[in-house]
């Protein structure tokens, strides 16, 4: 896939460093995803809101990236299909190193796993 992909645009940076609506709404999350069209920071499915896939659902947009150190790999929402070989987008590659999963550590409940997908 290092072609060009209709419904990823590897120019665009992040949204964020965290979930936009969690964000605004003083949330938290587990794991973070990044649109690979527009940017948008989400929240992943194990996460309480699961802005990532609601994202896809509000605009179509396709394609996530995981937004998590360590890891590259794409989601396909049409196909529901995870791949290795998409383009590299804009920096940064995924959230702060010291901020925690779930994070952000203030906002993460005692209780966390109680609340997830």
């Amino acid at each position: 896939m290092s072609q060009a992909i209709e419904g990823i645009d590897p120019a665009v940076p992040p949204s964020g460093p965290g979930c936009t609506e969690c964000e605004a709404a003083q949330g938290w999350w587990v794991h973070l995803r990044r649109c690979a069209q527009c940017g948008h920071v989400g929240c992943c499915d194990s996460s309480p809101a699961q802005h990532a896939s609601r994202h896809f659902a509000d605009t179509g947009h396709p394609f996530m990236q995981s937004y998590e150190p360590g890891e590259e790999w794409f989601w396909d929402f049409r196909t529901e299909e995870m791949f290795s070989d998409g383009p590299e987008l804009a920096p940064p590659h995924h959230h702060p190193v010291d901020q925690t999963t779930p994070g952000p550590r203030e906002r993460v409940p005692a209780d966390w796993r109680e609340h997830i997908h």
